[in-house]
């Protein structure tokens, strides 16, 4: 069984991750990263300021999700599902509002490109 799990690790799970993980750094030095989290961000404001229950459901949809696939994306996207997932506590409004305000302007400081 060991064996089995093994190969299938090694030779499906690392080449799968290998291939997403890979662009990474030069959409990071590029800017692009930036872009995409900032745009990520924005439609997550607009979407609490509109309609909040909208955060609701794609967090209900990305926990129906198979668990590889979760993984994946809370992966590629923490800085974002994580503030879906403050938005879904039950903390004080004003709480959530200041936590996933901070984690965005930290996210958008992380990825602003700097010289070599």
């Amino acid at each position: 069984m060991d064996a089995i799990i093994t190969t299938l690790i090694e030779g499906v799970l690392v080449p799968l991750l290998d291939a997403v993980v890979a662009p990474i750094p030069y959409l990071a030095s590029s800017g692009m990263l930036l872009v995409l989290f900032a745009a990520a961000w924005v439609a997550f404001g607009v979407a609490l300021v509109r309609d909040p229950s909208r955060i609701d459901r794609a967090w209900r949809r990305l926990r129906s999700l198979p668990l590889l696939v979760q993984a994946i994306a809370w992966l590629l996207l923490l800085p974002v599902i994580a503030g879906a997932w403050i938005w879904r506590t039950s903390w004080p409004r004003i709480t959530r509002l200041t936590l996933i305000g901070g984690l965005a302007g930290w996210n958008l400081l992380v990825f602003l490109p700097r010289p070599a």
